[in-house]
């Protein structure tokens, strides 16, 4: 039988100590983003140069970074892009 889990059984003060790298800034990187950050986490959002959403994350108060850079400052990377674009993306950040 699965097991099911619930807020009650994580701390998330474990997440504060970390920073997360968000990937993407669509419908999905957006709403995560900012359910991280109004949650006390540390986000910084990983986007590739000339990015419509560059401008959009950054006026809601997120520190942008090219993917790569994102990845390698963060402690957690959420890959929230396109299905299609995952692979490319996983292959050449």
């Amino acid at each position: 039988m699965a097991r099911m889990y619930y807020e009650k059984d994580a701390n998330f003060e474990l997440m504060k100590k970390r920073k997360v790298a968000v990937l993407g800034y669509g419908s999905q990187g957006h709403a995560h983003a900012l359910n991280l950050k109004e949650s006390g986490a540390s986000v910084v959002v990983g986007l590739y140069e000339g990015s419509r959403s560059w401008e959009k994350a950054q006026n809601d108060g997120f520190k942008v970074l090219s993917t790569a850079d994102a990845v390698a400052e963060s402690d957690l990377v959420v890959m929230l892009v396109p299905d299609e674009k995952q692979k490319n993306l996983y292959e050449t950040a």
